[in-house]
């Protein structure tokens, strides 16, 4: 188990490029479909829980799904495993970056990379909207609640600029009045 999680998560921290959020794909693949250690919609808590925590949430996504595996040994192997690649790779990046960052090929490269990380971001937002029931045939009047708060939400932060803390607060107290 403990290879595995160690395994799993260095192959995420080397493979994803994006930030925490574009990984969420592979996580979601390797935890749910390959690994099958627990549900979509358990891995969709997970990173609900990570994106308001402070802190990198593929380290905290790495930390919480560790813990639920094997306990506090996990959760320090799975945060080490997603943050060892990232170290590695940014250390012999960034080198070689200063060294060739007005080479036109290299800012010709991250153009492309800049538009595979925003596609990686809308994949994991339609997957997980999928998962929590948000894009059904048959919307009932919950599903209809998370899209208004989806929506408030975007609104919130594109137009108003509210900060993401703030909106989180205000949309876990809206959950609350509303189906607590």
């Amino acid at each position: 188990m403990l290879i595995d999680l160690f395994a799993m998560f260095f192959l995420v921290g080397l493979v994803s490029f994006g930030g925490g959020y574009a990984m969420i794909p592979l996580i979601q693949e390797e935890i749910v479909n390959r690994y099958r250690w627990m549900e979509a919609s358990q891995l969709a808590d997970i990173v609900a829980v990570a994106g308001m925590s402070p802190g990198p949430i593929a380290t905290n996504i790495a930390v919480a799904v560790g813990f639920r595996q094997a306990g506090w040994l996990g959760a320090a192997l799975a945060a080490l495993a997603v943050l060892l690649p990232s170290f590695a790779l940014i250390l012999a990046a960034g080198k070689l970056f200063f060294r060739y960052r007005d080479n036109p090929r290299v800012a010709a490269a991250f153009y492309g990379l800049r538009a595979v990380v925003v596609g990686l971001v809308a994949y994991a937002a339609v997957s997980f909207a999928r998962h929590a029931g948000m894009l059904t045939t048959a919307p009932d009047w919950r599903t209809w609640c998370q899209l208004a708060i989806f929506v408030g939400s975007l609104f919130a932060l594109v137009y108003l600029h509210k900060h993401p803390f703030v909106v989180i607060l205000i949309s876990g107290l809206v959950g609350i009045a509303l189906y607590g």
